[in-house]
């Protein structure tokens, strides 16, 4: 099957774009199909994003044809995040198992790569990001203890959240992605505070955890011409370098942040004040 296509659009396109328009553009639904995985191929730096529901049967890719080269890792490496139940993935017959909010790094260069459940009734949930990639990293399992979690904000103003990297270069070398997970304490909503930019990177993120009833706000846009998007869980939103980014949800939730581009320093952003926004 195909992967789906986000072309996305300047910031002069937005103010002609109605609801459908937005999302058609810059997010990606549907992703975490039971029993199927589903890629979606982004202009946006050429970031893949995807999602894997195994059941009883396995499921597998690393054919390069969608991405025009022999291998899917020809030239490309991964992140995978399990946001579901126990489960594993073999890359060329190497085996790791994932538990819930494990992320495995992939590097250049594998051929095949096979995800599995532990069980049907609970199934792993593999969220993905592949990004080009100019340089030979060993592949290696990430655990959630292993990742290195910064405190941040203020529960006053509902923006505390812990920030756990992953793939970093304090954690888990990579060449160009970023990937890690964030949780809004309980009581705070919003995601990212202050708001910013960072012009020489893009992200992309993946809402999980979310109740079926819930939906988080995320707000995207130049500062001085804001927009919103209504995310469900599973949903991915794709933030383009001249975008701000940033989300409140109705209830509790957490969200999958990947980045690339042209370096991988967390700290390159731009703040934006509150009071700038319109």
């Amino acid at each position: 099957m195909p992967m789906l296509q986000r072309y996305g659009a300047g910031p002069d396109q937005v103010d002609g774009m109605k609801t459908t328009d937005l999302r058609a553009n810059f997010m990606v639904e549907g992703l975490f199909a039971p029993g199927q995985i589903e890629f979606a191929y982004t202009h946006f730096d050429r970031m893949i994003v995807g999602g894997a529901v195994p059941l009883e049967q396995a499921l597998e890719f690393g054919d390069g044809e969608d991405v025009g080269t022999e291998f899917f890792f020809t030239a490309r490496e991964m992140g995978i995040a399990n946001l579901g139940g126990a489960g594993w993935i073999e890359v060329d017959g190497e085996r790791f198992a994932l538990a819930n909010r494990d992320v495995l790094y992939i590097g250049r260069g594998a051929r095949q790569v096979v995800l599995g459940s532990d069980s049907a009734d609970a199934p792993a949930r593999f969220y993905m990001n592949s990004v080009p990639a100019g340089a030979d990293i060993p592949h290696r399992l990430i655990r959630k203890s292993e990742s290195k979690v910064l405190v941040m904000g203020e529960a006053e103003r509902s923006n505390q959240r812990s920030l756990a990297m992953y793939i970093h270069p304090e954690v888990a070398p990579s060449c160009l992605l970023l990937m890690g997970i964030t949780d809004p304490a309980p009581g705070s909503i919003w995601n990212t505070m202050p708001p910013h930019l960072h012009e020489r990177r893009m992200e992309a993120y993946c809402y999980f955890d979310l109740a079926e009833g819930d939906r988080v706000m995320h707000f995207m846009g130049r500062p001085d011409n804001t927009r919103h998007l209504v995310v469900a869980d599973g949903d991915v939103v794709l933030s383009p370098a001249w975008s701000i980014h940033m989300g409140a949800g109705t209830g509790p939730y957490g969200f999958v942040w990947g980045m690339t581009g042209e370096n991988q320093a967390y700290t390159d952003v731009s703040p934006v004040a509150i009071s700038e926004l319109r």
